[in-house]
């Protein structure tokens, strides 16, 4: 579940009191993943310092903490490091990942490719009890699973013989979420629409046959 833009914006002010430094964890959610480049855009809050990686390189190992000059130059030298920084050809390839993000076209895909499978996910909620709640900003969709939409009881067995069906027919989905019953999505920017289409018809008949039985 995504943090609520109060939530980010309150904490945001009660940090700036405090004189606390506020982190922003954006491994997953940056680099367009929500829609915009960076997830605490949603709420107009802006971080001391971002952690980055994962998509930061297009699949090289990097990570990166980026933040404000005044916490960036606080610590001594190599008082600031992490498993995956400085490989210089991993950093060549996060410069050139930039370049791609630079004029917005990566961003609005991201925002396309969510709102389709948003708009398939509901039809899918429409005839499948199963799914409960259909959520996530951008690319970041997913679909919570439960056994009753009253009571809300998680549905993680069905997720996982769903995950598992979906498996057999070519389609690698993961499961998330405290109970294990949140189906994610996590399509790349450079998907073809028929390729996108493919998965969300893989994805509907699996839940269509495990909902029957």
């Amino acid at each position: 579940m995504a943090a609520p833009p109060g939530f980010l914006r309150r904490l945001r002010e009660i940090c700036t009191r405090e004189g606390i430094v506020l982190i922003a964890d954006e491994v997953q959610t940056g680099y367009g993943r929500t829609g915009k480049m960076f997830g605490v855009e949603h709420a107009g809050v802006e971080p001391d310092l971002f952690v980055l990686a994962k998509s930061i390189a297009a699949g090289m190992p990097l990570g990166a903490v980026v933040g404000r000059a005044e916490v960036m130059d606080g610590p001594g030298p190599g008082g600031i490091g992490g498993t995956y920084g400085g490989n210089p050809l991993a950093c060549r390839a996060a410069l050139a990942v930039l370049d791609m993000f630079a004029d917005g076209t990566l961003l609005r895909r991201a925002n396309e490719i969510g709102e389709h499978i948003r708009g398939r996910f509901a039809e899918m909620q429409s005839r499948f009890q199963l799914i409960g709640d259909v959520r996530g900003p951008g690319a970041m969709v997913a679909m919570e699973l439960v056994r009753d939409r009253g009571s809300k009881e998680p549905a993680a067995a069905e997720t996982s013989e769903i995950i598992h069906r979906c498996h057999d027919e070519g389609l690698l989905i993961i499961k998330a979420g405290m109970y294990d019953n949140v189906v994610r999505t996590l399509v790349p920017f450079v998907i073809s629409d028929e390729l996108l289409e493919d998965g969300l018809d893989i994805l509907s008949s699996q839940l269509e046959a495990v909902s029957a039985g």
